[in-house]
């Protein structure tokens, strides 16, 4: 079983700069595919980056050359650093594992990121 926390959000004005820390439990984190979701009011949950156990990444494109994933194993840590933040980022994001990028098991409770303008 692995719990995953998210911690980081908060107000930003547009333009602005956060970084998201998802704290993971459990010894085989690093063995684990990471992924970062995120889900606004009224819209459905949409993907925003993720990165495998060997540190391969990948972005949506509406966030690719703003966001940057990353994983520090060491700590049971992955990260979302956040650039150029735009209102129609605010939503709620969520941290997710897996044993394969195919299907996230573990899902944190969110933390909220509100951009305004």
């Amino acid at each position: 079983q692995v719990q995953l926390v998210e911690s980081g959000g908060g107000l930003v004005q547009a333009g602005g700069s956060l970084r998201l820390s998802c704290a993971a439990s459990g010894r085989t984190f690093s063995r684990y595919a990471m992924a970062w979701f995120r889900q606004a009011p009224g819209k459905e949950r949409e993907f925003v980056a993720a990165i495998s156990w060997s540190g391969v990444t990948y972005a949506a494109d509406s966030v690719k050359g703003r966001v940057t994933i990353s994983r520090d194993n060491a700590r049971n840590t992955v990260y979302l650093q956040m650039n150029r933040l735009k209102p129609e980022d605010t939503a709620v994001y969520y941290c997710a594992g897996g044993a394969t990028s195919a299907q996230y098991d573990y899902w944190g409770q969110g933390t909220q990121v509100t951009v305004s303008s």
